[in-house]
């Protein structure tokens, strides 16, 4: 247990799953709101989660719940943040 708390890896790669689980649901949830004509999960918010790592999450919950599929600003701030973050893990882990 000791060596899962102190490996920086393992710590990071929970933190991606999680952010990215939490996207997928958000999307999700805005989605069953916009059709429910509630209210929703603000735009920044969602692309937000993309940007703090959520993107593969962001990505597949926009094109598994159709939700955002048709607005140019997630259809090119998602994917570029998701190319950013592998960048950045390349750098960092295989540099």
């Amino acid at each position: 247990m000791k060596d899962f708390l102190t490996d920086h890896s393992t710590a990071v790669l929970v933190y991606l799953a999680l952010v990215n689980l939490t996207a997928f649901i958000a999307y999700g949830i805005d989605k069953r709101r916009a059709i429910k004509k509630r209210w929703r999960i603000p735009e920044i918010t969602l692309i937000m989660f993309a940007a703090i790592g959520g993107s593969i999450g962001s990505l597949v919950g926009m094109f598994l719940w159709h939700h955002k599929t048709k607005k140019l600003k997630f259809l090119f701030c998602v994917p570029c943040l998701l190319i950013l973050w592998i960048t950045a893990g390349i750098c960092i882990f295989v540099l």
